[in-house]
């Protein structure tokens, strides 16, 4: 039986993205997204909570993260929901819950226009799915801000 752990989040990031690398030298981008909710409550109240969700993204997607994400960018995502389980130093078992952007799945679009938080701005740029699909650019591909179109 076939089953999905698909998750779609539009947010915006809570600070500067964290890049690191495999030994392969493959880019491994972590940031946290907020994402918002607002509504009235049965007094009239309004109400508003946030989510913190912490994201993780492999490959040229982490390169995209890399270059063009910064605190308070918004982005729009869809990946997988990752459990992982460690032992701590005082040998604490210890949990954490992680969204996934990796692999022909997975998608993130950066919203708004340069330099803006987001909203409703200017269009999207789409990062390039990792794995699959139609064959991207070569591996000497560089792009420059000029090329970017917001």
């Amino acid at each position: 039986m076939a089953s999905v752990n698909k998750v779609i989040l539009i947010g915006n990031l809570g600070k500067d993205p964290e890049i690191r690398y495999t030994q392969g030298g493959e880019p491994i981008a972590n940031f946290s997204l907020a994402t918002n909710e607002a509504w009235t409550d049965k007094s009239g109240q309004k109400q508003e909570r946030t989510e913190w969700h912490r994201v993780e993204v492999f490959g040229k997607t982490a390169q995209v993260v890399r270059d063009y994400l910064s605190k308070g960018r918004q982005v729009y995502l869809e990946g997988s929901v990752r459990y992982d389980e460690w032992t701590d130093k005082d040998g604490n078992k210890r949990n954490t819950t992680k969204i996934r952007v990796s692999g022909p799945n997975s998608k993130l679009v950066l919203l708004g226009g340069r330099g803006e938080g987001g909203g409703g701005g200017r269009g999207g740029t789409e990062a390039p799915p990792e794995g699959g699909g139609a064959a991207g650019p070569s591996e000497n591909f560089q792009v420059s801000d000029d090329d970017v179109p917001f």
